[in-house]
């Protein structure tokens, strides 16, 4: 039998991989037909499928469904979305829960939890912590339970989920409409000149780092979608500021991507390049500094503080809040005191 390794790769985080050697004493057979006998929850249709869509190789070159495995073939296949994505298993897992009645959930998301399975991620998250302690929560147009929209593994913060269809179909619409509101907290490299502001910018996947999002300007706009952040100065710090960034549009990354783009990437984004020095002196004392800043703080400095929605039966505008979590906390806090040192010297 096949030795079976998932590949998982941040390199192709769009696919699922799969890697296979044939056995020495294997008959020769149809690839399509080998691959059915030994991959588990997969339709024979989505291997044909890949197939077609060049994303079976042996021996690294795409191959046809024709094509009959020989002994010591090396067999790699890609799918474009994760089989176990649809093996959802429910979990125990403590959820913080701001708000809650019999249409909506408001949680508080804390760093390092995924929102929803995907490639490399297919339990801790927090979808599969909702179905544990929710039943019957409504699918959205992904099939992810409950889930209106989402932040990223080291964001922190509010998130609303549906636990009705109506629910689901009212906020979904607040969303797509722009009427929901949503407030982030963000400690990002260099001193933010104006007061405030509003980034516009297409964004669309990178060209050359397919982890990454990055804004389309002028004739390659098409090839993003519009995203409208505007921010506001909180305080400043000399080489970091602190600012509030209201979302009008929900892109992936977009805080990450507008930020950087307007040349304040987010204090220790690794993705994006924030986990250097960006702003700042030679000093050693100086680089002693900032260490221990990112070790306080060993992700993103972004938090989703404030939430607001129409409640999808009572009509009512509802506005939640949280704090800001600790870590993010303790490192403005060191900041606010070098920034002081740095104006009494």
């Amino acid at each position: 039998m096949p030795n079976i390794n998932d590949l998982n790769t941040e390199e192709e985080a769009l696919h699922e991989h799969y890697a296979f050697k044939v056995d020495k004493g294997q008959q020769a057979i149809r690839v399509d037909k080998f691959l059915m006998n030994f991959m588990e929850n997969v339709t024979r249709s989505k291997i044909q499928n890949a197939v077609k869509d060049g994303f079976v190789f042996v021996n690294g070159k795409p191959v046809k469904a024709s094509y009959k495995v020989k002994p010591n073939d090396h067999i790699t296949v890609k799918f474009e979305h994760p089989t176990h994505e649809q093996l959802l298993v429910a979990e125990n897992i403590p959820i913080d829960i701001v708000y809650e009645d019999d249409e909506v959930l408001v949680v508080n998301k804390p760093a390092g939890m995924v929102v929803h399975p995907g490639h490399g991620n297919y339990s801790g998250t927090l979808i599969n912590g909702l179905i544990y302690h929710f039943e019957n929560l409504p699918n959205n147009s992904s099939n992810r339970p409950g889930l209106v929209h989402r932040i990223d593994k080291d964001t922190t913060g509010l998130l609303v989920v549906a636990k009705t269809e109506n629910a689901m179909n009212h906020l979904s619409n607040q969303f797509a409409n722009k009427t929901s509101e949503r407030e982030y907290v963000a400690l990002v490299w260099g001193n933010v000149e104006a007061d405030e502001g509003t980034v516009e910018g297409n964004i669309g996947r990178h060209p050359k780092n397919r982890l990454q999002n990055t804004v389309f300007e002028d004739e390659e706009a098409e090839k993003g979608k519009p995203a409208v952040t505007h921010y506001k100065v909180m305080e400043r710090f000399g080489y970091v500021t602190l600012v509030s960034c209201r979302l009008e549009t929900g892109r992936t990354h977009q805080i990450r991507v507008h930020m950087k783009h307007i040349d304040h990437t987010l204090f220790n984004d690794e993705r994006y390049g924030g986990d250097k020095i960006l702003k700042g002196t030679t000093f050693t004392k100086y680089k002693q500094f900032i260490d221990n800043c990112f070790k306080i703080l060993p992700r993103q400095a972004l938090h989703a503080k404030t939430l607001g929605f129409e409640h999808p039966v009572s009509g009512e505008m509802m506005r939640f809040t949280t704090e800001i979590p600790e870590d993010m906390r303790l490192c403005i806090e060191k900041w606010r005191a070098y920034a002081k040192h740095q104006d009494n010297e």
